[in-house]
């Protein structure tokens, strides 16, 4: 039996919906949640489910818990028994095939880094987000692990989300589209002029730059940029449809809604590593964890070191 990694003490309504999301994805794809924390904390949670498979669920304690305000690299220093660095541990010593947190996402990524390793051939692990469209959703990376970047990390980056959008949403050619100001290559500025000119020789279906309006178009089904800019506008998006939930369909909503795609994986990394959102209800909290173990089950990290030593991508 496979088991996910999840760290219930991550995001702003833990334990309590971290553990109702996380039993509710053992029990609807029948894989195992192992649930790391305070145990009497995670063990009242779970004891409230009497319903739940005592044969899919265990209990791994963590004394420490990372909390939103604290920096991540002191933090993780100073609390080696943190829930995040236990559960990243479960997966690099193999007891666990995947790992989940709606936690504080740079000790997310720090922790999953430090436990994995990167890939060969990958610089920069990136948060890749899914984008709303009528069809399905295209991919958005990287969304705030990286503050800056050079353009062959954008390379990397367009590599990855290329096999996400394959393997997630079965887009079999996606199109790769550069985030910039303008449709022309001359536009915006030295980072982006030039990841334009290496995507064009890469081994991805490249279609040029697009430009913020054309994020939810269609044109694009992989959108690549550093994970300053993808960090705006993902926290733009998520404000304009809470502003405008009113007034939206019931299936426009659902289409638009963060918790149907779960979290976003951290790509580049030798593990498969789900970053949720801090607010994520229990039902994204069990899409998440399903996300994780879909990559897990599916051998995600294979496929993408695959692409990523087929791209020959030169370091620049």
């Amino acid at each position: 039996m496979i088991w996910i990694a999840v760290d219930a003490m991550g995001g702003d309504y833990a334990p309590r919906l971290v553990v109702d999301g996380a039993l509710a994805a053992a029990r609807d794809f029948g894989f195992g949640v192992a649930l790391v924390g305070p145990s009497d904390l995670v063990g009242a949670e779970v004891r409230r489910h009497t319903d739940a498979d005592a044969s899919r669920v265990r209990v791994v304690p963590a004394a420490d818990v990372i909390t939103m305000d604290e920096p991540p690299a002191a933090a993780l220093r100073r609390k080696p028994g943190a829930s995040i660095r236990v559960a990243a541990g479960l997966v690099a010593g193999g007891e666990a095939a995947a790992l989940f947190s709606a936690g504080h996402t740079g000790a997310t990524v720090m922790a999953a880094y430090t436990a994995f390793g990167m890939l060969p051939g990958v610089d920069r692990p990136a948060l890749a987000a899914a984008i709303p469209r009528p069809q399905c959703p295209a991919i958005l990376l990287d969304v705030g692990a990286n503050v800056e970047c050079r353009p062959a990390h954008l390379v990397q980056f367009a590599v990855m989300g290329s096999v996400y959008a394959r393997l997630a949403f079965g887009i079999a050619a996606p199109r790769v589209g550069l985030l910039s100001i303008g449709e022309e290559a001359s536009k915006g500025n030295e980072l982006t002029r030039e990841a334009h000119r290496l995507l064009k020789t890469s081994s991805v279906m490249f279609i040029g730059n697009v430009e913020a309006r054309d994020v939810y178009s269609g044109k694009a089904d992989v959108i690549v940029c550093d994970g300053f800019t993808g960090n705006v506008a993902l926290k733009v998006s998520e404000g304009l449809v809470e502003v405008l939930a009113d007034f939206l369909t019931e299936e426009f909503r659902r289409r638009v809604d963060y918790s149907e795609y779960g979290g976003a994986p951290l790509l580049g990394l030798a593990g498969v590593a789900v970053v949720g959102h801090g607010r994520s209800s229990a039902k994204a909290v069990r899409n998440g964890i399903a996300l994780a173990h879909r990559f897990a089950a599916e051998g995600f990290v294979a496929r993408v070191e695959q692409d990523i030593a087929s791209a020959a991508i030169t370091h620049s």
